[in-house]
């Protein structure tokens, strides 16, 4: 072999390797670049991802949520965001209005001993009342059951004032209602076992979807929201226009139940006579229990203020 070819050769060889090494140079840095771009990738999909979580984390949820959700009010309620029950005659001349909290034990004191009473005087006609149901016992005891419970009476009200009524009644009656410690009413399935006692919503499809999705969770704030209004900052309450109804405490004595429910249904009548003059029996009114129709003409607006 001549010396030409063989130096041929070598530098044909070493051009291979050259081309070889290139070669390999330019895999390397493709290799990291896709390295590095899927690093990157990774970098913003970790940080897309937590920016995601938290900001899902910051999303209100519950009734916080509740508070964003779109407003639905009631059949038969009236006033800024529905918050007005008023339920009665459309012709009674007076407005009696009364505050309460379904976890209230005074409330349920009062409903079971004289809530009769007081249903006789709306269906009598002798006034209408504008019910304003607050929700603060769960802040200062914790947990979610006065809410809730107003949720599901405003399927109840949108259901008839009737339901409303007689559901409110089960909620408080000694049957159902829970110690105010005992948060039984943040759970719907406890609603719809007291519901089920109520003519109109037991088996009522619509008033159980409505309860299940929060249909009136919102309106429920809503009316929640209204804690102080005209100054009252506890239940049960009763006013004429801006005169606070006082009721006589019954004694602290022993007594049977029968003898606390007279006295307190007759503390009630006092109080109701001295302020709206005394009954006229059958004649009083022809009230029929469905929802009033606003405020008689030269009557004090009671929702003045809201």
């Amino acid at each position: 072999m001549s010396n030409q070819n063989t130096q041929e050769n070598k530098q044909a060889a070493r051009e291979r390797i050259r081309a070889q090494r290139d070669k390999e140079k330019k895999k390397e840095r493709l290799r990291r670049q896709l390295v590095v771009a899927a690093s990157v990738v990774g970098v913003l999909v970790v940080a897309g991802g937590i920016g995601f979580a938290v900001l899902k984390a910051n999303e209100p949820t519950g009734w916080e949520a509740a508070k964003e959700a779109k407003l639905v009010t009631p059949a038969h309620t009236q006033g800024k965001n529905g918050t007005e029950i008023l339920i009665g005659d459309k012709d009674a001349k007076d407005t009696l209005e009364v505050f309460e909290d379904v976890r209230c034990p005074a409330c349920a004191a009062f409903e079971q001993s004289t809530g009769e009473e007081l249903a006789k005087n709306i269906q009598d006609g002798r006034f209408k009342v504008r019910f304003t149901m607050y929700a603060f016992i769960d802040d200062m005891q914790g947990g979610e059951g006065s809410k809730n419970a107003l949720s599901a009476l405003g399927a109840a009200l949108n259901v008839s004032p009737e339901a409303f009524l007689k559901y409110k009644s089960a909620l408080y009656s000694t049957k159902f209602h829970p110690d105010e410690r005992e948060d039984l009413y943040a759970k719907d399935t406890e609603l719809l076992k007291v519901a089920a006692d109520v003519p109109g919503l037991k088996g009522n499809k619509a008033f159980e979807k409505q309860v299940k999705d929060g249909t009136y969770d919102r309106w429920a704030m809503e009316m929640s929201a209204l804690f102080g209004r005209k100054g009252v900052r506890g239940t049960p309450t009763f006013m004429h226009g801006d005169k606070k109804l006082a009721m006589a405490e019954i004694p602290q004595q022993q007594m049977t139940q029968a003898q606390y429910n007279e006295l307190a249904r007759a503390n009630f009548r006092k109080m109701i006579d001295k302020e709206f003059g005394p009954a006229k029996g059958g004649d009083a009114g022809k009230g029929d229990g469905k929802g009033g129709e606003g405020i008689a003409k030269g009557e004090k607006d009671p929702t003045k203020g809201n």
